[in-house]
């Protein structure tokens, strides 16, 4: 038994890290020879957040160009979401406009209507960084979106704050923290 169950989506550039980060949330591992993402991915966590018991569906969509055009149907019902990018690929943050564009063209009331944060990737490779946490902080205010973290699939940093800080804006969404 759950107290809510909510839709997040992830989406971004392909090879930002979307299914390593899913992957690490849910298993605690890293596995870094992923298979590209074929349309989207769906899978089912459970947390444990203020005493209520939480069920997120993690909706994983294909980062290539020639799937973007199914990202505006699985939104219907979308609780929450993520943008993520690479930090270390300038281009697959300078692209945030080009998915917010599907996003919106989907959407019924031309406006997002739930919580989104904005994941950096690959915080790892800080060496062969090629975007500034300001400047990508920069962007999600642009683009509303609520929080902005950087993380690392390799080594875990991160990873369940993602979830957590959605899950709790989600349930301060719907009023059940």
């Amino acid at each position: 038994m759950h107290d809510a169950m909510f839709k997040v989506c992830i989406f971004g550039d392909g090879g930002v890290g979307k299914s390593c980060l899913v992957n690490r949330y849910l298993t605690g591992v890293f596995k870094g020879d992923s298979d590209m993402t074929l349309g989207v991915e769906l899978y089912l966590k459970k947390l444990k957040i203020s005493n209520k018991s939480i069920s997120l569906q993690i909706w994983d969509f294909a980062g290539e160009e020639r799937f973007r055009f199914i990202l505006p149907s699985y939104l219907i019902g979308a609780d929450g979401g993520i943008f993520m990018y690479d930090i270390t690929r300038y281009s697959s943050l300078k692209n945030i406009d080009n998915w917010f564009e599907v996003l919106i063209e989907g959407s019924k009331s031309k406006k997002r209507e739930f919580p989104m944060i904005m994941v950096g990737g690959k915080l790892d490779l800080e060496k062969k960084r090629a975007v500034s946490s300001d400047e990508a902080y920069s962007v999600g205010k642009k683009h509303d979106l609520e929080v902005f973290i950087e993380c690392s699939s390799k080594n875990g940093q991160n990873i369940d704050e993602i979830f957590v800080k959605l899950a709790r804006l989600m349930m301060e969404r719907e009023d059940i923290i």
